[in-house]
């Protein structure tokens, strides 16, 4: 069997603040913009979706507890940097946007050019550049 499309869901607590946040960075909705419980966006190339649902309607349709994104790591998203400095560009920004800078801009141990950020619920996000080597 065959899936045609793959997207990811995440639990937020405030969709108003994951909106702004994501918007701010620059990624386009999704077109979901009346949807009362849900904030989607397009990221990259490719425009994998991510959903954005408040907890509790994630946790309800689930059926089960979401994870707390302050007790550990749930999932981790890597996105593609063209260059170093975008990079230190996706950084700068994540600051200015109220976002978590976790780790770097470094040079990780597999010669990578790398920054770890979370979102306002701590849903982790890698910004890595694999074609400049230091």
């Amino acid at each position: 069997m065959q899936t045609s499309m793959i997207w990811g869901n995440l639990a937020v607590e405030d969709l108003k603040r994951t909106k702004s946040f994501y918007e701010q960075l620059g990624f386009k909705s999704n077109g979901y913009d009346e949807v009362e419980n849900l904030a989607s966006f397009k990221f990259g190339d490719n425009q994998f979706v991510i959903n954005f649902f408040k907890s509790d309607r994630l946790a309800s349709s689930m059926n089960g507890n979401v994870s707390s994104t302050r007790d550990g790591n749930e999932v981790i998203f890597s996105m593609a940097a063209k260059s170093n400095e975008e990079v230190d560009q996706w950084a700068e920004l994540v600051k200015s946007s109220r976002g978590t800078l976790n780790m770097g801009p470094k040079i990780d141990e597999n010669g990578f050019y790398v920054c770890v950020f979370s979102d306002p619920d701590g849903h982790k996000f890698n910004i890595v550049c694999m074609d400049e080597r230091m």
